[in-house]
């Protein structure tokens, strides 16, 4: 199971004391006027008062705008500045809502409420002409996977106009793996809540799926079938990196690498490195032949080279979450406000934010 928010509040509180409280009111309202930073960043967050929130930063991590969420966020997605300036935060999992808004102005424009036999699973993508969302969703007795699909106004109204199922049971995270074709972690996992309740048969699969016709064209899977296919992110280069949760009783390699037609193939670490990410993996990023990926329950974050698809770094960073690539650096959130910047030249820089992140957030384009 993710991170719960106990158990972050508790960490955060050993680790960060009485300088906490200073740390989450500082993001009590925005930095003067919404529009007068540019807003590069965009991630959900917790508070310390029971609030939650989904937040625009500027290339530093200092907060522009702040929206209150009625419930925990998860993932965010946004039109690309060329068409629009429309986000979505959604709720995490199995969740309710989803809330547009407008990262330019920092304003709330509208909120969506799940259907009674729909959850809202965490995550969502926005085509590259930005007039569609696609979101992943499950029927709230089985568990079965729903692509959402859904119309986007310039004014931020959402109509859903059809669903994609039949892929699996339990999708996560979705991206698009061209303009033709969506990519979904398919986790195989079937919940009453938050509660597994398969774990001996689940079925995980990184499926691509066909927008027009809603057929999916590839499945890839790995053989261990208790790693839940979770996060995933698509490089430049058209491969796909996941994340995995493990759900068995050891440790097991926790990052894939696919390419289209080929088997999935797992990124190498040695058993004590794994055993570092507590069976979790939160965000993925690439830069420059690099995997990077965080672990929010193991408090750290791991650097793989695609060359040799070896682990070359291994960082500790309490409550590791987001990671995005800004041009030719890679930066990295943290529930504790610290924020991680790693360059091409292997360069890391750290500061401090007022914001404690959830496990994903996302740099505009």
């Amino acid at each position: 199971m993710e991170t719960s928010l106990k158990r972050r509040r508790l960490l955060k509180a050993a680790l960060m004391g009485a300088a906490l409280p200073t740390v989450v009111n500082a993001l009590s309202g925005c930095r003067g006027n919404p529009t007068a930073d540019r807003c590069e960043l965009l991630g959900c967050a917790l508070s310390s008062d029971g609030t939650f929130a989904v937040v625009g930063a500027d290339r530093t991590g200092q907060p522009v705008f702040r929206l209150p969420l009625p419930a925990r966020g998860h993932g965010v997605a946004a039109q690309r500045r060329t068409v629009g300036t429309l986000g979505v935060a959604f709720a995490r999992r199995p969740g309710d809502f989803m809330q547009v808004f407008d990262y330019q102005r920092g304003v709330t424009l509208s909120q969506v409420t799940a259907s009674s036999d729909r959850y809202f699973y965490g995550h969502g993508a926005i085509s590259d002409d930005g007039q569609w969302l696609y979101t992943t969703e499950g029927k709230r007795q089985t568990s079965e996977g729903v692509v959402g699909v859904y119309r986007l106004s310039a004014r931020g109204q959402v109509e859903k106009v059809r669903e994609i199922s039949g892929f699996g049971v339990g999708p996560h995270e979705i991206a698009l793996a061209d303009a033709n074709t969506l990519v979904v972690g398919v986790g195989g996992m079937h919940t009453d809540g938050r509660t597994v309740l398969n774990i001996d048969s689940m079925s995980p699969a990184l499926v691509y799926i066909d927008i027009e016709s809603g057929e999916v064209v590839e499945r890839a899977e790995l053989a261990n079938k208790k790693l839940s296919i979770r996060h995933l992110m698509v490089s430049e280069d058209g491969y796909v990196v996941t994340g995995q949760q493990y759900h068995g009783q050891d440790n097991a390699p926790l990052v894939a690498i696919h390419r289209r037609g080929e088997p999935m193939k797992m990124l190498n670490a040695t058993p004590e490195q794994w055993a570092r990410f507590n069976n979790y993996v939160a965000s993925i990023a690439t830069l420059n032949g690099w995997v990077v990926a965080t672990s929010p329950r193991g408090n750290c974050y791991g650097i793989w080279s695609l060359d040799s698809q070896n682990m070359i770094g291994l960082h500790p960073l309490v409550d590791a979450s987001g990671a995005s690539r800004d041009g030719d650096v890679i930066n990295l959130s943290s529930g504790g406000g610290k924020m991680v910047t790693l360059d091409s030249a292997h360069h890391l820089d750290y500061q401090m934010t007022p914001v404690r992140w959830d496990n994903h957030w996302i740099t505009l384009v």
